[in-house]
């Protein structure tokens, strides 16, 4: 099943979740500037120097910074459903702002494109199997031929013991990184709870049924994967 859109649209609406939001990622996610680090390399290999990208999930704007800092001629085009977290996208860029137009919405309400390449990095867990292949075919009618798409989200072994291990891990990480004890296993339980978790084979299957190729895993970190793929 998967988290229920009003309550995750609620939660990015409350003033102070949206405040600490930079705080979360790097705690919760190992190698999170790592991660942005080597989706701009991956992009870099083959979009041109003044590329179009579109970016799924834009919201907080950290990817987007990332991605501008690393390539002064890319622009973007940021896609997320919750105002002020386009809100902080805009105010996280600070001067390269003026390179990203922001757009609020899903994929659905994503311009047309064709676009250089595409990401969706911490995002596709929050969607259904159904839901997420839906997404990955629209992200993939909006690129060029042969554009890369990166995503990158919660994908880990679901049959039990390993699931409940796994899970503990993703707690015991953010703790060690600083997290709140409460707060690290309070969001262990809400995933547990709420997400529509895959193993990564679904999720790499999901990836190439929705038309990309040479889809290759280039990043594993506890209870995070993401892949590479090409339209």
């Amino acid at each position: 099943m998967a988290i229920d859109a009003g309550d995750l649209q609620a939660h990015f609406a409350d003033p102070a979740a949206v405040a600490r939001y930079a705080e979360g990622p790097p705690r919760f996610v190992p190698g999170f500037a790592d991660l942005h680090r080597m989706a701009a390399i991956l992009l870099a290999e083959v979009v041109p120097d003044d590329a179009r990208l579109l970016v799924l999930g834009a919201g907080g704007g950290l990817e987007l910074k990332a991605f501008a800092a690393a390539q002064p001629g890319w622009r973007f085009d940021g896609v997320d459903p919750a105002p002020e977290m386009l809100a902080l996208a805009g105010r996280t860029m600070g001067p390269l702002a003026d390179r990203a137009r922001l757009h609020c919405g899903t994929i659905d309400d994503a311009p047309d494109g064709p676009f250089d390449a595409a990401t969706c990095l911490l995002v596709l867990h929050f969607l259904d199997a159904a839901e997420r292949r839906r997404t990955a075919e629209a992200v993939r009618r909006r690129l060029k031929p042969g554009a890369p798409f990166i995503a990158a989200h919660s994908s880990f072994p679901q049959a039990e013991p390993a699931r409940a291990r796994w899970l503990d891990r993703y707690a015991a990480f953010a703790i060690a990184s600083g997290a709140d004890p409460g707060l690290a296993w309070n969001a262990r339980a809400a995933v547990d709870r709420s997400l529509a978790l895959l193993p990564p084979e679904a999720d790499e299957a999901i990836l190439r049924e929705a038309g990309f190729r040479d889809v290759t895993p280039f990043y594993a970190a506890f209870t995070w994967r993401g892949w590479v793929g090409y339209a």
